[in-house]
């Protein structure tokens, strides 16, 4: 992909600005999503849903890592909507971060069992809408240890470099378990893109607090990463944006506890 020197769309981001290599590169893979035509709906300042999701999704459940794995966290995107409704009829507990995390709970648990107890259909519930209308809200120091982190990615590396739409929720979201110990070391990684999602690793520069994906997975190819980097310990307070503490309603209370030893 060649480098871009334009600055990124008038509509690139809302996020737009916090870092404007990032804000390059996003903007070339939504770009790229629309001239290929492959797309699904609008691609721009989001987390893109793309043709062949359904295919990546199933490289995923087919591997080992998929099978064994009993509690699944996954982002409400729509190009994990395939992934969330494999999880549900495979009888894992699944739980979604509400979009943004901003409701006063930020999870919600999604348990095949009581859905369908409920007569909840899991087509509904796997989509964003119909897993936060349905689903049982979670408090984040209430989750219990994850066995799969599925994450959104707007671009990804074969050395496991990522970025997402620029809102910074995943890798918030990943040093929050860190720091309560719900991350087990081991505990992979992944995510599902389209394979011009993939781009040289030096187009993406990864910073200290950003976490690394272990597996990629697109409608074409199954990659271990074997990143080389190194996974953030917890989570970088100073990295955090004001507009995050001031629209995540849990955040500023749950840094307090974590930094006095509470939360756990």
């Amino acid at each position: 992909m060649a480098e871009n020197t334009a600055p990124p769309s008038t509509d690139a981001a809302r996020w737009a600005g916090r870092n404007h290599d990032k804000d390059f590169l996003r903007d070339e893979i939504w770009s790229a999503l629309e001239r290929r035509a492959v797309g699904v709906g609008p691609v721009r300042s989001r987390i893109p849903n793309f043709v062949g999701a359904d295919m990546a999704a199933w490289r995923l459940a087919a591997t080992p890592m998929w099978r064994d794995a009993r509690v699944v966290k996954c982002n409400p995107d729509p190009p994990q909507i395939p992934l969330r409704l494999r999880a549900l009829y495979a009888g894992k507990q699944l739980y979604m971060p509400v979009p943004e995390l901003k409701r006063p709970y930020p999870f919600v648990l999604l348990d095949p069992a009581q859905l369908a107890a409920r007569q909840v259909s899991f087509e509904l519930a796997a989509t964003s809408q119909g897993g936060v209308a349905h689903g049982v809200p979670v408090q984040i120091q209430d989750l219990p240890a994850l066995d799969l982190v599925v994450v959104g990615c707007a671009a990804v590396t074969r050395e496991g470099g990522r970025t997402g739409k620029g809102g910074g929720f995943a890798d918030l979201e990943l040093g929050i378990f860190r720091e309560l110990g719900k991350l087990p070391a081991g505990t992979p990684i992944v995510t599902t893109v389209h394979s011009c999602q993939v781009v040289a690793a030096e187009r993406l520069l990864m910073l200290g607090h950003d976490s690394a994906l272990d597996w990629i997975f697109t409608e074409e190819e199954s990659i271990e990463t074997r990143t080389p980097y190194h996974q953030p310990q917890g989570v970088a307070w100073d990295q955090v944006e004001p507009d995050q503490f001031r629209d995540i309603p849990f955040l500023a209370e749950l840094r307090r506890r974590i930094e006095q030893g509470e939360a756990r």
